[in-house]
């Protein structure tokens, strides 16, 4: 089946408008045909003006934009289950630069010669609190910015939520349910700023990140 038949890639989007400017640009110049939808993440009304004055002429981008921030991981949760009708859903962050094509395609035969396939991109290992891990049993979940995931599979398994690591639960059960993810080397042709959104904004995570960091500090 044709790519762009296949996968949608979503954007989450909040109060960054010059890196959301060429992470869409940069994308659409490689991938002119797949589904792109941006989901403002209750950004400043400025904010979302400035956007608007290009966005909308982008080839095969949607624009939509949520009345308050929901924070990444439930606006994920909201876009892969009432704004993708694809078999796939191609995450990737606001912060990134897609550097060359190419490797929506290998992906998709991954998945189509995988029935039990839930994920494909940077693998993260991590212990149970969502912390990175050198651990040899340490949990391996994706990397968020750039990964693709099967939305049938998704809705089945619990939410991406407003943590941390917002995938953690999601692929956790994903492993006991006999679903694997599949390691790519995403970074070879994306580039990522890293906390490009965050070093702005911030997490957001209030106390309960707090606690979190000290828990896993006190190796609990």
């Amino acid at each position: 089946m044709e790519l762009h038949k296949q996968i949608t890639t979503v954007i989450i989007h909040y109060q960054t408008p010059e890196l959301l400017l060429k992470s869409v640009q940069s994308f659409n110049a490689h991938y002119p045909k797949v589904p792109l939808v941006v989901i403002d993440n209750g950004s400043d009304q400025e904010v979302i003006d400035k956007i608007e004055e290009w966005i909308l002429s982008e080839p095969e981008t949607r624009w939509v934009t949520l009345k308050e921030n929901r924070f990444h991981g439930p606006a994920m949760d909201y876009a892969a289950r009432n704004e993708v009708q694809t078999d796939y859903v191609f995450f990737l962050d606001s912060d990134t630069e897609t550097l060359e094509g190419g490797f929506l395609e290998e992906i998709q035969q991954i998945f189509i010669q995988d029935d039990h396939c839930y994920g494909i991109g940077m693998f993260n290992r991590v212990n149970r609190r969502g912390f990175s891990s050198t651990d040899p049993a340490a949990e391996i979940i994706l990397q968020t910015p750039y990964m693709v995931i099967n939305r049938q599979y998704y809705l089945g398994l619990p939410p991406f939520i407003h943590h941390g690591q917002p995938t953690l639960a999601n692929f956790r059960q994903s492993w006991a349910n006999g679903l694997h993810l599949v390691e790519y080397p995403m970074d070879s042709v994306i580039d990522h700023l890293w906390r490009g959104t965050a070093r702005k904004t911030g997490y957001g995570l209030g106390w309960r990140g707090k606690m979190e960091y000290l828990l896993n500090k006190m190796g609990l």
